[in-house]
């Protein structure tokens, strides 16, 4: 078993502590909007008694088009997160892109994530490391489970012992990813796992100017995870899916949210016995 890494005092993910979720929208659209999502997703985590980490990027560097909505930026960004995080209460996740933003993301991100295609730059990775930060790296497409080892390498080289790995998906083709659950126990064995059932479900650059997906897939691909013992999940959610400024093919309803993570929890629970 992995050994499990600290988010925020009593809060653990991985080493057998309970499962837990990090949600939120993919990318901060307006300060109301974050604020009342999170405040939902609060509830959703009370109710359901699953530790919740919000999530939402302040930038999305790398998208299809160069029209594609990007969000706010660092400054206003990270002064949202601050205020999500005071109101709520919750820990935060952001992605970062590039070294330079390291720092002033980690004065209010608890976990910096780096982005799956960003999964094997060194200087960023050192420079996420270098803050003291968790730090979440999403397995890059191209990446099989086993050369998630480089990206563990990396990170302690630069001083980083809590780590997160990030199964996403693999590409398939054109425009089609897979997820190889037999990779998981391969990528547990260097640190815990999270899963994200909604990036595994996208149609990558399908939609042309946009990446498309299959929603329906979501708890599909969330419940088989949930089997092969992942140690947390990750999910973009929404609470208009089809108006999001992005990925909207892909958001997962805060409606239906609190349901999965009981299916989730139950499946979670006979794994761990078997």
């Amino acid at each position: 078993m992995n050994k499990g890494v600290e988010i925020v005092p009593g809060f653990v993910i991985g080493g057998g502590a309970p499962l837990a979720v990090i949600a939120g929208p993919c990318v901060i659209e307006s300060e109301p909007h974050a604020l009342r999502m999170a405040a939902a997703l609060r509830k959703v985590s009370e109710e359901t008694g699953v530790p919740l980490v919000y999530k939402s990027s302040y930038d999305k560097a790398n998208r299809s088009s160069i029209r594609s909505f990007r969000g706010p930026g660092i400054e206003l960004g990270l002064t949202i997160l601050a205020k999500v995080k005071r109101e709520t209460g919750l820990p935060v996740l952001t992605d970062v892109h590039e070294p330079a933003h390291c720092a002033a993301a980690a004065e209010v991100a608890d976990i910096l994530q780096i982005p799956a295609f960003l999964c094997r730059q060194t200087d960023l990775l050192l420079a996420a490391a270098e803050t003291g930060r968790v730090v979440n790296v999403k397995k890059g497409q191209f990446l099989a489970p086993w050369d998630a080892k480089n990206i563990v390498d990396k990170l302690r080289e630069g001083g980083c012992e809590k780590i997160l790995l990030t199964e996403r998906g693999a590409s398939f083709g054109y425009n089609t990813l897979v997820v190889d659950f037999a990779g998981i126990p391969v990528m547990r064995a260097l640190a815990p796992v999270v899963f994200d059932a909604t990036h595994a479900a996208q149609l990558p650059g399908a939609a042309g100017a946009s990446t498309g997906g299959r929603r329906a897939a979501i708890p599909v691909l969330a419940r088989a995870a949930a089997a092969a013992r992942v140690d947390a999940f990750f999910f973009e959610v929404h609470d208009r899916p089809d108006e999001a400024l992005f990925d909207a093919a892909t958001q997962f309803p805060l409606d239906r949210f609190p349901a999965l993570l009981r299916q989730l929890q139950a499946i979670d629970a006979a794994a761990r016995q078997a």
